[in-house]
């Protein structure tokens, strides 16, 4: 190897990663148990090593070093030497090149194979079947949107939502320059999206099963590296995707990054050495007390992230750091209660949280938390802080439970719809800290609950036992797809009163692409491993009633403040002599009693809602109905006050466009159809 064309000096211990300056480019790595690291050169190709360069600096568990003579575009990987013993957690290996933990580039994506996983004793070159990290230029930062109300978000996944749609050019489907196309943002638009939520970018690897079964994972929630974006995703890199954002912000849509800092894809005890484990297994991972060598699995992934220590810390903020430079608004953090995790347990004063919340670049940003892991003391939902957000499952099962039929569930229905009190008013956060959903990437999408009411995974080739079997979803008297037109009717009126409920429920909805128009998994509930036409959106079959739907449903909640007020419902007169601001109403008009909620009655219910005028706005009263029976009811709506009078703004189960006219006024007693909900507003 031409290691002498290269000189190598100290250099220094910041910035980590491999950073241009005059000259050549300076390489910080931390390995608190290495005994060497090498800085490895290779030629425009990625494909021959060239040199391998040791560095000779040392400044406690940093090892550095300034390589003259490498610009802008060098390919290189780094090699770690140093103890292999599995039993204390070290598993070095000069043999493994690793991808720097820093790099923001990569030459191509990762593959699995086998031989990633060698033991030290074969002492075979992994070389040739790893990416090589690609030196950049750091760009100047852009300008992230200031936090506001989220609106709707719409959960994304790249690929899935573009490589079918027939508008975008066949060169850019399935990357993220096609989210730039107009189609894309007319759809968009159309919808009454406010917040993008992008599946993971980052650079990931499928799961070793996988290869075996001839799959590969199409989420990405099995990350390599933190900082490098995925180069099938975005063969143009971060530029392309800095591009994409400062056209999204343009067309009025915040854009927010599911992140994955909680485990990585390395895998289990037995998996590969791509980056942390090479560097410093026992540094980068959480290992049990009795047995140093045993990785904790928090994550259900095979690894956990050791984000309480300072230099992994330091990583996971300098990653959310890179990413909002480039113009993201906000975090979606995958299985976040692993940030807040300590030798005793979750906390939400961890390291991390407390670093991000004093942060002035990240505090700023819009922060979601999905608050579960699978490890002990995992289920943390409405344990984290202002300004954080969570993913509300009880929200989902509560709203799915309703209409299902099950007994007992009006009671957990009211709560959710009012925004969820119990959860999130102890810890002093509004409603609007709830994000409200029904149908998210994992699971059944919006339309199989209607139609499934078991999953069929067989197609992830693990005997349907991947994937949970607690659905809460019904198949309308008929298992998958179905000819049956009236099973068909029950099924679409069924969609409908759900998306109405997301809607007009307090708190932040989201909805998963796809589910605006009818998107199926054919019953798939884990559908992570179908990169196919399973998660790939069908826009040739889309719904184009139900995407008009969708569209009115997101007008009707901008129209009427007091669906999205951020507060809690009391039932008290917001001032004299006006209407109370929440009042649940039996089929007869009457308040709802305590007793009434568990009475075959309240299958169907009523809201009264009141939002004073604030500020020169005007006041808005509103009455909810939902009919989870199949039978046409007749409910009373309230009195009306002087001078006023009640009108149909929406009824769920018509297919048609909702016009207003003077045939839409009410009084007394309203037809309220099987499977449905109806929206009155008082005029």
């Amino acid at each position: 190897m031409g290691t002498d064309t290269y000189t190598v000096t100290l250099g220094a211990a910041a910035p980590l990663g491999a950073t241009l300056a005059d000259g050549g480019v300076n390489v910080a790595v931390v390995s608190r148990s290495a005994s060497r690291v090498d800085f490895c050169l290779f030629d425009g190709r990625g494909e021959v090593e060239i040199a391998r360069l040791p560095l000779p600096g040392r400044s406690g568990d940093v090892f550095h070093g300034f390589v003259a003579g490498v610009g802008e575009g060098a390919r290189y990987g780094l090699r770690a030497d140093g103890p292999y013993r599995r039993e204390a957690g070290h598993r070095f290996d000069p043999a493994r090149l690793l991808i720097d933990p820093y790099a923001t580039e990569l030459d191509r994506p990762f593959t699995y194979h086998p031989n990633l996983e060698l033991s030290r004793e074969t002492a075979v070159d992994s070389a040739p079947l790893m990416p090589k990290g690609v030196v950049r230029s750091p760009p100047s930062p852009a300008i992230s949107q200031p936090s506001r109300p989220a609106g709707l978000i719409y959960e994304l996944p790249v690929k899935a939502f573009t490589m079918r749609h027939p508008g975008i050019p066949e060169k850019v489907r399935g990357t993220v320059a096609a989210l730039a196309e107009p189609v894309v943002i007319e759809h968009l638009q159309r919808i009454g999206v406010e917040t993008i939520e992008l599946m993971p970018v980052a650079a990931w690897i499928d799961e070793r099963h996988l290869a075996r079964l001839g799959l590969h994972n199409g989420w990405g929630y099995n990350p390599v590296t933190f900082m490098a974006p995925d180069p099938r995703l975005a063969p143009g890199g971060m530029a392309e995707i800095r591009r994409t954002l400062e056209v999204l912000h343009a067309s009025g849509f915040r854009v927010v990054l599911d992140v994955v800092l909680n485990h990585s894809g390395e895998g289990d005890d037995e998996g590969p050495t791509l980056s942390f484990r090479g560097l410093d297994n026992a540094l980068y991972y959480r290992h049990t007390v009795d047995d140093p060598g045993r990785m904790i699995n928090d994550t259900g992934c095979g690894n956990t992230i050791a984000l309480d220590r300072a230099p992994v810390m330091r990583l996971a903020m300098d990653a959310l750091r890179h990413w909002a430079r480039a113009g993201f608004d906000g975090f979606r953090f995958d299985l976040a209660p692993v940030m807040g995790r300590l030798p005793g347990g979750f906390s939400p004063d961890a390291p991390l949280l407390a670093a991000i919340a004093q942060d002035p670049e990240l505090s700023s940003l819009m922060l979601i938390a999905e608050p579960w892991d699978v490890g002990s003391g995992g289920y943390q939902l409405g344990a984290f802080r202002e300004p954080w957000a969570e993913w509300n499952d009880h929200y989902r099962d509560g709203v799915r439970s309703f209409w299902r039929g099950d007994a007992g569930a009006a009671g957990d229905f009211a709560t959710r719809l009012a925004g969820s009190s119990d959860i999130f008013a102890p810890g002093r956060r509004g409603p609007s800290r709830s994000i409200n959903f029904i149908a998210a990437h994992d699971g059944f999408s919006l339309v199989d609950m209607t139609a499934y009411a078991e999953k069929h995974n067989e197609a992830n080739g693990e005997q349907n036992r991947d994937g949970t079997s607690r659905n809460l979803s019904w198949n309308c008297g008929v298992e998958g797809p179905s000819s049956d037109l009236a099973v068909q009717a029950q099924r679409q009126r069924d969609v409908r009163a759900l998306l109405a409920t997301l809607f007009l429920s307090r708190g932040t909805p989201m909805l998963t692409a796809g589910d605006e128009f009818r998107r199926t998994q054919f019953g798939n509930n884990n559908a992570y491993a179908q990169d196919n036409v399973v998660t790939w959106l069908d826009w040739i079959a889309a719904d184009e009633a139900l995407i008009a739907f969708v569209g009115r449903l997101a007008e009707l909640r901008r129209r009427h403040p007091v669906l999205s007020a951020d507060r809690f419902l009391d039932g008290r007169e917001p001032a004299p002599g006006e209407p109370k601001d929440a009042i649940w109403l039996k089929r007869d008009g009457a308040p709802m009693a305590k007793s009434d909620w568990q009475s075959p009655e309240a299958d169907v219910l009523g809201l009264a809602l009141f939002e004073p005028g604030l500020s020169g706005a005007k006041e808005d009263w509103l009455c909810l109905w939902f009919n989870r029976t199949r039978e046409t009811v007749a409910v009373k709506l309230p009195d009306q006050r002087v001078g006023t009078s009640w009108r149909i703004e929406m009824v769920s189960s018509s297919s048609q466009e909702q016009t207003l006219s003077d045939d839409d006024h009410v009084h007394g007693d309203l037809a309220l159809p099987a499977r449905s909900v109806i929206v009155c507003a008082e005029i």
